[in-house]
């Protein structure tokens, strides 16, 4: 079988769930292309992973002092270059394309007859998960930005539907903890006014990672640019973890048991929605504009969330999608059997042996997906 797999790189979450599945998928000595868009080709980095892979500017979103500026967003998007790029990508070798919020292989795919999996996070709202700040206009873009003839969701539990546990790519990564150190990543936000917010709490070392930050330590702040291992590293040994809400990052804080703040972007539904959902699930905190008093109290709360432990989710997804069974029914059976293999931990005790954070069905799952 040999496979297309589009990745969508405004976001850092989508390159993170490709590189395990591109570790699964080598494992398994699957032929499989890539093609990025959604940033500067210039602006990826740590792509080892994925070979010669292929590049289109695709479509993204403006972003500017933590809101989605959609005005912008309309204008700023080359549509006469995306629809080129659709018409002109060759799919005809390929058997299945994959596509994670990516719209040139999901579109070409789509205009072609050819089976297109979309996988990913934005998938799980077709479903009833908690939603914030409804936007019909946002669903709707959730289902046409990227569209897929069959449409593989995650999230932190299944809301009793066919949705999979999140995707991790830790390497196996041991959870630790260095009481004081504060992993922050707010890269929507203007880095003055991050930094301005955090020098006053002086009991606690910030490591603040933004895009094409200079690397050098000032005061109680470390700053530093974007990395994946610098970051990884980071992240392992953090005491907590400051940061917008997109879905990756806090699925990594989730596998580690890290304390976790989030902060929204402003007019981003599925961001919010994310918010809502830790808060429901007892996952996290959040704040909806940066507040130092939201920040405090935080950093003085004693309260640690369980670390979850999810199983393969890669290796199953990638012998899911190789057997090329994608009937519902298959869908919900693999749903099933994964989160039946996870588990919560919490500090010297076990505290779902078995099952899901929230089992199917269950009643924390029906008040959960009520609340929608």
């Amino acid at each position: 079988m040999r496979l297309l797999y589009g990745v969508q790189g405004t976001g850092n979450g989508h390159l993170s769930r490709a590189r395990a599945m591109a570790a699964a998928f080598a494992r398994r000595g699957v032929t499989v292309d890539y093609l990025f868009s959604g940033r500067p080709r210039d602006g990826f980095f740590a792509m080892e992973g994925f070979g010669p892979f292929q590049w289109r500017r695709g479509l993204t979103f403006v972003n500017e002092h933590g809101r989605v500026r959609y005005l912008k967003t309309v204008l700023r998007n080359d549509y006469l270059g995306f629809l080129r790029d659709v018409r002109t990508l060759d799919v005809g070798r390929y058997d299945v394309i994959l596509s994670d919020f990516e719209p040139v292989t999901a579109w070409a795919g789509r205009l072609r007859g050819k089976a297109v999996v979309s996988l990913g996070h934005q998938p799980a709202f077709d479903h009833a998960v908690p939603v914030a700040q409804r936007d019909l206009r946002t669903l709707l873009v959730m289902r046409l930005f990227a569209p897929g003839s069959v449409r593989v969701g995650m999230h932190w539990s299944s809301f009793g539907a066919p949705i999979l546990p999140p995707l991790v790519d830790l390497d196996g990564a041991p959870a630790q903890r260095r009481r004081g150190k504060i992993l922050v990543y707010l890269p929507f936000e203007d880095p003055a006014e991050v930094q301005a917010l955090l020098r006053p709490f002086l009991a606690h070392e910030f490591f603040v990672y933004a895009p094409g930050s200079p690397e050098r330590d000032e005061g109680n702040l470390r700053l530093r640019p974007t990395s994946l291992e610098g970051f990884r590293r980071d992240l392992a040994d953090c005491d907590g973890v400051i940061s917008n809400a997109g879905f990756e990052l806090a699925s990594e804080c989730l596998a580690l048991g890290k304390r976790l703040l989030v902060k929204p972007q402003g007019r981003q539904m599925e961001q919010a929605s994310n918010a809502l959902a830790l808060r429901q699930l007892g996952y996290g905190a959040s704040m909806e504009r940066l507040d130092a008093r939201r920040i405090g109290d935080w950093l003085d709360s004693d309260a640690t969330p369980p670390r979850l432990h999810f199983p393969d989710v890669a290796g199953a997804l990638a012998d899911w999608l190789l057997a090329g069974d994608y009937r519902n029914e298959a869908l919900a059976a693999l749903s099933d059997r994964l989160w039946s293999a996870v588990h919560a931990e919490r500090i010297g005790a076990r505290v779902a042996a078995a099952g899901r954070p929230l089992p199917r069905d269950a009643p924390g799952d029906r008040d959960a997906a009520s609340a929608v």
